[in-house]
C-alpha cells in the first residue's frame, strides 16, 4: 500500500509540474503572438481612434459649412434674379 501511495505520489507531482509547464508555455506562445500582432499593426497604414475621430468631427463640420455656403449662394442668386426682373432685365 505504502508503494502504491508512492506511486500515485508521484504522478500527481509529474501531473502538477506538466501541467505547470503547459501553463509557462501557454503564456509564452500568447506573448509571441501578441508581438506578431503589434508588429504587423505598424506596417498597416491605420490611424488612431483619436484621430479618426478628429477627422471625422473636422469632415462633419465641413459638410455643415458647405451647406451654408450653398443656402447663402442660392439666396443670393434668387436676389440676383429678382433685380434682374424688377430692373427690366438690363
Amino acid at each position: 500500500m505504502q508503494s502504491d501511495n508512492k506511486i500515485l505520489d508521484d504522478l500527481s507531482r509529474a501531473a502538477t509540474g506538466a501541467l505547470s509547464a503547459f501553463g509557462a508555455i501557454r503564456q509564452e506562445v500568447e506573448a509571441q503572438a501578441r508581438l506578431v500582432l503589434e508588429r504587423w499593426l505598424q506596417t498597416q497604414n491605420l490611424v488612431a481612434r483619436e484621430e479618426f475621430e478628429a477627422i471625422k468631427e473636422m469632415a462633419a463640420n465641413a459638410r455643415l459649412e458647405n451647406e451654408r455656403l450653398a443656402e447663402r449662394l442660392a439666396a443670393m442668386e434668387a436676389e440676383l434674379k429678382n433685380l434682374r426682373t424688377t430692373s427690366g432685365g438690363q
